[in-house]
């Protein structure tokens, strides 16, 4: 994909791209790095030294590969749009025979909040509320994402179609999954997570034409 393709570019000596196996492993794994060290320890504390010093390369070899912070953010940024994909087209696959598709992508959202795809890209969107080089860099992948979740980025999940109202019950799913994620439940913790799940899940239901929309939806 176009994203991907981004990730392998390096630079000959006339400052052109081109591509070798041995850059683009190079490349992938400052990528891997930087997004694990985004989750971990957040945007500002996994500088560009910290990610070559943990990839055991030299900053002559970093600033090959990425000349500046914004290149990396905005390669690292498609690198982890590409990873969150291939998360959810994993969990579309482990969907049971006769099991709900709807229930399965809430499901299956809810749980990869926690991975480290989608922590490193909530600590981008953290540092892009306070750094414009960083919202720029990172705003096409956030578009992309935004297009895809839950959508066609999961066509084993959801199938329910483009309009208004199949936009809504995305657009409820998922915000409502990330502000609870976000949030900080100091009691009965499970419980609570659990009864807003069933509601979500409901909504998501009746916003797709599987249950009485009334109170939901004026037609």
């Amino acid at each position: 994909m176009a994203e991907r393709a981004r990730t392998t570019q390096v630079r000959d000596k006339d400052g052109g791209a081109k591509d070798t196996p041995k850059s683009r492993r190079t490349r992938i794994q400052i990528l891997e790095t930087a997004m694990r060290l985004f989750a971990e320890l957040g945007y500002d504390r996994a500088g560009n030294a910290a990610i070559a010093e943990a990839c055991g390369l030299t900053r002559g070899a970093m600033l090959y590969h990425f000349p500046t912070r914004e290149d990396l953010v905005e390669a690292a940024a498609w690198h982890i749009h590409a990873a969150r994909e291939a998360a959810f087209e994993a969990e579309a696959k482990k969907l049971k025979p006769g099991q709900d598709a709807l229930d399965g992508a809430i499901d299956a959202y809810w749980r990869l909040l926690d991975s480290v795809p989608f922590a490193a890209f909530l600590a981008l969107e953290r540092a892009g509320r306070q750094d414009a080089d960083v919202a720029k860099a990172i705003k096409p992948a956030q578009e992309a994402f935004d297009n895809a979740a839950m959508g066609r980025a999961t066509p084993g999940f959801i199938m329910a179609g483009n309009d208004a109202r199949f936009q809504a019950s995305r657009d409820l799913a998922r915000f409502a999954l990330d502000g609870m994620h976000r949030a900080a439940l100091t009691y009965e913790n499970e419980a609570r997570i659990e009864n807003v799940l069933t509601v979500i899940k409901r909504a998501i239901h009746m916003l797709n034409r599987k249950g009485d929309v009334t109170d939901l939806w004026g037609e």
